[in-house]
């Protein structure tokens, strides 16, 4: 929201992509170098292809050159990413109910009243947003500083440290052999950062031009979505060879990054 309502697109759009392509060739290639990862068949042939589907929707509508105009984002793409996002979350709860039928007996005791936890969603949110907004501010200065881009500075400094919680979670379900918590928080981290974090605040504030980004930035985006889904799909499970791949790609983009910056 910050990024873009202060027209910071390029750190918009850095975010997203770096995000993306770090979750997946790093963070679960790391993953599944510390221990392989079994991918269950819904997962393979229902969730991985969702994510597949909205990874390759992201590079045709920020690439527009495909259609004789400029590359960048309008609010229709906004609204077709959101209505995709609904799409995933009516799957996900239908998905649930099938496979988990209303069991009787008492629900378990929360650990928060209903009023502490609407109180701490609150207090949480309002920490993302300062947080948020001095993250932008600082980078732009950091960026100055070092006679680099934007687009540099945001996807090294703030996706690779805005991914580390995602890192050792994901890390961590792998070496506990929580496969599907591996595998799903990555697929689910994804589509909302493509729907939700650059669908909504373009929706708001409206479409802009992608700048500093092209073909490959979006094909990053892509790549790592048919090779998350590639490498699962061959064997039902990730294994270190796989996991030594995926962390290839991401070292050579970056290398991309860095040279074009």
């Amino acid at each position: 929201f910050n990024s873009i309502a202060t027209h910071n697109y390029d750190m918009t759009l850095a975010n997203v992509i770096g995000s993306c392509v770090v979750n997946i060739l790093l963070i679960v290639g790391i993953a599944t170098i510390v221990n392989p990862i079994r991918v269950r068949s819904r997962i393979i042939h229902n969730e991985l292809p969702f994510l597949v589907l909205t990874s390759g929707l992201f590079f045709l509508l920020l690439n527009d050159s495909f259609f004789g105009k400029k590359n960048g984002l309008s609010r229709i793409d906004a609204g077709i990413l959101l209505g995709v996002f609904v799409l995933f979350i009516v799957y996900i709860v239908l998905a649930y109910v099938y496979r988990h039928p209303k069991k009787r007996g008492r629900p378990p005791k929360a650990k928060y009243s209903m009023g502490v936890s609407i109180l701490l969603i609150i207090i949480t949110l309002v920490l993302i947003a300062v947080a948020s907004d001095f993250v932008v501010d600082k980078a732009e200065l950091v960026a100055l500083a070092l006679g680099v881009s934007e687009k540099l500075i945001a996807m090294t400094i703030i996706v690779i440290g805005t991914s580390l919680p995602e890192l050792v979670m994901t890390a961590t379900a792998a070496r506990k052999g929580e496969f599907e918590l591996a595998v799903g928080n990555i697929i689910g981290t994804n589509i909302f950062n493509i729907c939700i974090v650059l669908g909504l605040p373009i929706l708001i504030f409206g479409g802009f031009e992608s700048g500093n980004f092209n073909i490959i930035d979006a094909l990053a985006v892509l790549l790592a979505a048919v090779v998350y889904y590639a490498c699962g799909y061959s064997g039902k499970k990730l294994i270190r060879k796989e996991g030594i791949l995926m962390v290839a790609i991401f070292v050579a983009y970056y290398i991309y990054v860095f040279v074009g910056q």
